[in-house]
């Protein structure tokens, strides 16, 4: 019998996940063998040092901590900025809502998104208005491929300048190397409404607006925008 025990000791070796699987089994091992947490000594990642186990696991909780702390001050800055944004949204919307001549919203939109969120260059096109302003600036220059194109966004397009009709409405297209193209329509941007317009804003800095970067920002302020527009159509 014992011979038959040594054979399969021997076909099965104990491994280190047995010797773990047993020690978190045996949550008293260490309690019995509390000599055993004093001898074993582990190389510390902070230098060419062996310490304690005790030691070793004060360190890893010191890590956790730090990266802990580390994630609550990233939480921490980016409510601050979410706060800071929402201010400037509040402002910017409620500058809208007093200007009383809908002839200057296109250009009350516009200025106030460069000065309250520092877009270096930002325009506006817009069709199927009223006859009173068909000959306004803002409605100049626009193809029915940009208006098809403008239809076809359910949501905010960022990312490079790839020859888009609508950069050609800034005052300086040469230097837009990232752009936010945002389709203005009734309702939500990600309706199936045909659009009415579309706000383009533009940055020298190539990752200003970046594929894979968030849009609910940019489709807030369009809705909002859409909206007070609504009195020119």
């Amino acid at each position: 019998m014992n011979i038959s025990n040594n054979n399969a000791n021997a076909m099965h070796p104990i491994t280190e996940d047995d010797i773990a699987n047993y020690l978190a089994n045996t949550p008293d091992f260490f309690e019995r063998h509390a000599e055993l947490l004093a001898s074993v000594h582990l190389n510390s990642p902070h230098g060419n040092r062996a310490v304690s186990l005790q030691e070793r696991q004060a360190e890893m909780l010191r890590d956790k901590i730090k990266q802990l702390e580390h994630r609550v001050m990233d939480m921490i800055r980016n409510g601050n900025d979410n706060v800071i944004i929402s201010d400037k949204l509040q402002r910017w919307a409620r500058n809208l809502f007093l200007t009383q001549d809908a002839r200057e919203l296109p250009q009350q939109i516009t200025g106030e998104i460069r000065a309250q969120f520092l877009v270096p260059q930002v325009a506006i096109r817009l069709w199927d208005l009223k006859a009173d302003f068909a000959e306004e600036v803002f409605t100049q220059g626009v193809s029915d491929d940009a208006r098809t194109f403008a239809s076809s966004l359910t949501s905010a397009y960022c990312g490079v300048n790839s020859g888009f009709e609508a950069v050609k409405w800034l005052g300086d297209p040469d230097v837009a190397l990232s752009v936010a193209l945002i389709p203005l329509r009734v309702g939500a941007v990600s309706s199936s409404a045909p659009a009415f317009g579309m706000l383009v804003l533009a940055s020298p800095d190539p990752q200003r607006f970046h594929d894979g970067m968030g849009t609910d920002f940019l489709e807030r302020i369009a809705e909002l925008a859409s909206s007070a527009l609504s009195r020119l159509r």
